[in-house]
């Protein structure tokens, strides 16, 4: 009993202060898992038996796994019941350990999970509705679902089952290698993992997907997932991924570490994309079609997600002091990979737009250093990069080269700090990095001369910087510069500041370069005059309506508004035009489309109703959140919200997306100010239930 009541004394003190120390890590080892996980989605439960095999190093009384509000049974150690304790977040198993090897536990467990693994659309019957589960564990989540490790130091064999009903596709960690039926109408998925990972890494989708299989030129098995409803767009959402996959295997100059590859898009993610070991998950809104792809694609979240299998996967950072090892390498690598596809003026552009950014921060005296744990997202993926950049230019291709191959062969699947980096990279170079660690990894300003200086070896950025330096000159004064900018061979970024040199500027001079600028065929310039032209000039009226065919949903949204807007005498035929037409995944065409159908009386009148039935219906709470978000813009600005809309609103506010959440709170704060929405608003509260209201809730009792 005495032993118990001392357990119970360490449970409560390991949970709140030992585990930042990697108390147990010192003492046991976990080597492997294997995990047979039933997930019910209509209950939104997950339950499971799971075997845990791992070494005693040091004599101890307790061993520790996360779980958070987590029931256990069946608890056993190497086939006997053992005693166990369980808090709020953590199962503690309660043995005299003394030192050996192959140790089993085994154990059942039940959760509901709150966070980490997200049921999506289970309580609507819509038929549209895409009904999804998906995991995102990075930071210390996977342990509402699974229970395993917060700490990422320690890394083991993570061997997934699971059942899931039948009819959807389950993707996973690892190989597939049987896939069988179970009873009360649930198919078993069982995956493999050859080598260990951290727990964070630990994945699973499950949806109605279709695929494509593809092989990289070394032999990898690469998987591209889509939701059945959008198998259309996969080759163009997937577009460079073989020759990304390809470029990153021969650049890192170390094979893909894992079994294999495989992507898929889910709804409502909560980033733009998370690396999880073998299986990339990203956010939906990122599959376009080959118009799409034009303005918006995947290639940069593909490549960073990729990129991190080596950087962050294989080699993952101790702690966050060193969160730069994984972010700041993603955000490199990802830029030769898009190097190798778009060209070298594509590579420095990102630089430079980087560096204004981290520029503007370091002026404002808000600059951080890359080894502060605490830095911002700026901080740690592109002043990281900028830093890999300058390394490579001050040591040398080869040497970083043979440097990022010897660091990444020597700490596979463990942990790393940034010294070990620096060290394997002196010792490819033969140079001491003193000056390095000391202006680009400790201090917190942002050495933007030395930025500038390497940017100006691009002979494209010297030209760029020349044209960007006369913005301020008048246009009759630096007219030829521009002039000279739109003529051909075409340079996207040139073509662009030329033109955002004329907005605001409506004389003969400036018509002249606009006229030129849609002469050019330009994607790129073209989308710049629909941006900048703020009043459309009758001499323009004719090259202007000729956007609308351009290869581009933000060109098409644009020029259909301001066309719109400009001429009304017209507006019915350019409604008429554009009927039909959805654009990208948030149907920013379309919604623009109806909002202003509604504005047109004279367009369609007896379709009114059903226009705004469509508008509203966007809001439903099953749609992807940046539909909804759309929307309820255009529902804001049309000043109609109906009930169904308003419900939609209130549920949003507790949604688990924080940028949708935040979103459709601002919004409701903004109606609620409104006397004749507050009183409906509390009207519709009432059928909700405590969770969709709690924001709005708080706003009452304040």
């Amino acid at each position: 009993m005495l032993r118990l009541f001392f357990s119970l004394f360490i449970l409560l003190i390991f949970s709140s202060n030992l585990k930042g120390q990697n108390a147990q890590i010192d003492h046991v080892d976990f080597t492997e898992t294997k995990a047979r996980i039933r997930i019910e989605p209509d209950s939104a439960k997950v339950s499971g038996k799971l075997q845990y095999s791992f070494d005693i190093l040091k004599e101890t009384d307790t061993i520790f796994i996360d779980a958070r509000n987590m029931k256990f049974w069946d608890v056993s150690l190497n086939d006997k019941k053992i005693d166990f304790l369980v808090s709020s977040n953590t199962l503690a198993i309660v043995h005299d350990f003394q030192p050996s090897k192959n140790n089993q536990l085994h154990f059942s467990y039940s959760a509901y999970p709150k966070s980490a693994m997200y049921f999506i659309n289970w309580d609507v019957t819509n038929s549209e509705a895409q009904k999804q589960v998906w995991t995102q564990g990075q930071g210390r989540y996977t342990s509402n679902w699974l229970p395993s490790f917060d700490e990422m130091q320690e890394k083991l064999i993570f061997d997934l089952t699971v059942e899931f009903p039948t009819g959807y596709e389950v993707i996973a960690n690892g190989t597939i290698v049987e896939k069988s039926t179970v009873e009360n109408g649930f198919t078993c998925w069982q995956y493999d993992m050859e080598n260990p990972m951290s727990s964070y890494l630990v994945a699973i989708a499950a949806g109605d997907f279709s695929k494509k299989n593809i092989t990289s030129s070394t032999g990898d098995s690469i998987t591209l997932f889509i939701t059945a409803d959008q198998r259309s767009n996969l080759d163009a959402t997937y577009r460079y991924t073989s020759e990304m996959f390809d470029f990153l295997e021969e650049e890192i100059g170390v094979p893909y570490p894992w079994v294999n590859y495989k992507q898929v898009p889910v709804q409502d993610f909560l980033y733009s994309g998370m690396e999880n070991t073998t299986t990339t998950i990203f956010a939906n809104s990122l599959v376009v079609d080959s118009i799409g792809f034009n303005d918006h694609n995947y290639v940069m979240v593909n490549a960073h997600e990729l990129a991190h299998q080596w950087f962050g996967n294989l080699v993952t950072e101790e702690n966050g002091e060193h969160h730069w090892l994984q972010e700041g390498f993603a955000t490199y690598y990802a830029l030769l990979a898009e190097r190798e596809i778009f060209g070298d003026d594509y590579y420095y552009w990102k630089l430079y737009e980087s560096a204004e950014k981290l520029k503007a921060l370091s002026d404002s005296g808000k600059g951080e250093s890359l080894l502060n744990p605490k830095a911002s997202s700026l901080t740690f993926y592109q002043k990281g990069a900028w830093a890999l950049h300058i390394l490579r230019e001050e040591i040398g291709d080869e040497a970083f080269r043979n440097g990022i191959k010897n660091y990444l062969e020597k700490y596979q699947f463990s942990n790393v700090n940034t010294e070990d980096f620096l060290l394997e990279m002196e010792a490819a170079s033969g140079m001491d990095l003193t000056s390095f660690r000391k202006n680009w990894l400790k201090q917190s300003a942002f050495k933007a001369m030395d930025a500038l200086g390497s940017l100006k070896k691009s002979i494209f950025m010297t030209y760029y910087l020349e044209l960007a330096g006369i913005r301020e000159f008048p246009l009759e004064q630096k007219f030829p510069q521009l002039d000279a900018a739109l003529d051909a061979p075409y340079n996207d970024y040139i073509v662009q500041e030329a033109v955002n040199q004329l907005k605001g500027n409506y004389s003969a001079q400036a018509i002249e370069l606009y006229q030129k600028a849609f002469r050019t065929t330009n994607l790129y310039a073209r989308q710049a005059v629909a941006l900048n032209l703020e009043n459309i000039p009758a001499t323009l009226k004719d090259d202007f309506e000729t956007l609308l065919d351009d290869d581009s949903y933000v060109t098409r949204e644009v020029a259909l508004l301001k066309l719109w807007s400009e001429f009304p005498a017209n507006r019915t035929v350019y409604l008429e035009k554009m009927k039909g037409q959805t654009g990208f995944f948030n149907k920013n065409i379309r919604m623009l489309w109806l909002t202003l159908s509604l504005a047109t009386p004279e367009y369609k009148s007896g379709e009114t109703e059903q226009f705004y039935a469509e508008l509203s219906g966007y809001t439903d709470a099953w749609r992807p959140f940046e539909v909804r978000q759309n929307a309820f813009g255009y529902l804001y600005q049309l000043e109609s919200f109906d009930d169904a809309s308003l419900k939609s609103l209130i549920q949003g506010t507790a949604h688990h997306t924080y940028s949708f959440r935040n979103f459709c709170r601002r919004l409701l704060d903004v109606l609620w100010e409104k006397e004749n929405f507050r009183s409906r608003i509390d009207g519709i509260a009432g059928s909700l239930d405590s969770r969709s209201t709690a924001y709005l809730n708080s706003k009452s009792t304040n």
